[in-house]
């Protein structure tokens, strides 16, 4: 017997406040894994631009031109940091010179960079706080389906003198199912959650490392 069999048993039995209830998590659900996909993708291009950007910027002993980077790595959140710093860089040593010269004050070049990191890595945290809200309040939702079944059961045993399992399966069916919906809406979110703060926060300290790198190279270089 497959497994669709007892589940279509179980969701047959069960009321409509437990199946709105299971709309919601399927909602959730569904978005949640939809945000992990892109999530996943987007992680796993932005550390190959990455790797391609900082190969390509320590190659030479020259600050390169950020199109030129760009063209390679244009996924990587640092082209963006570079070409903040480069533009401050370019501003106070006087235009568009393809090797610009000394700079007056190196610290409004980091802290450009700075800004352009902290906008990067909002952009790095759209949607966590969704993935945030289906591992929290998921279960929560299920365990209102739970306790609306459970609920229902002893309800059912008090307008009927049966007091078998026939009188409260709608009841249990309920409650069962929401639980298990509820679990399997949160545990990935929570994971995926997780997951992606981690890298997150890798990349947000690979700018902050690359922002020092970048700073140490023009005040070396005057």
């Amino acid at each position: 017997m497959s497994l669709a069999s007892p589940l279509t048993g179980l969701f047959e039995q069960t009321g409509w406040v437990a199946r709105i209830v299971l709309f919601i998590l399927l909602l959730f659900s569904l978005f949640s894994w939809a945000v992990i996909f892109e999530k996943y993708k987007l992680f796993r291009l932005i550390e190959t631009h990455t790797l391609n950007f900082l190969k390509m910027f320590r190659a030479t002993r020259q600050l390169p031109d950020p199109a030129a980077l760009q063209a390679m790595a244009s996924g990587s959140p640092l082209v963006g940091v570079y070409a903040a710093g480069r533009a401050e860089w370019e501003r106070q040593s006087g235009g568009g010179n393809p090797h610009p010269g000394p700079v007056r004050n190196p610290q409004a070049v980091a802290v450009e960079m700075q800004l352009a990191a902290a906008e990067e890595t909002r952009r790095l945290e759209k949607w966590m706080p969704f993935l945030a809200t289906a591992g929290t309040v998921s279960p929560f939702i299920g365990l209102f389906g739970t306790v609306w079944g459970v609920m229902d059961a002893f309800s059912r045993l008090g307008e009927t003198s049966a007091t078998s399992l026939r009188a409260t399966a709608p009841g249990i069916a309920e409650a069962l199912i929401t639980t298990a919906a509820g679990l399997f809406a949160a545990i990935p979110a929570v994971i995926a959650y997780n997951h992606f703060l981690s890298k997150i926060r890798d990349f947000s300290t690979r700018m902050d490392h690359f922002i020092a790198e970048v700073v140490t190279h023009i005040e070396s270089a005057e």
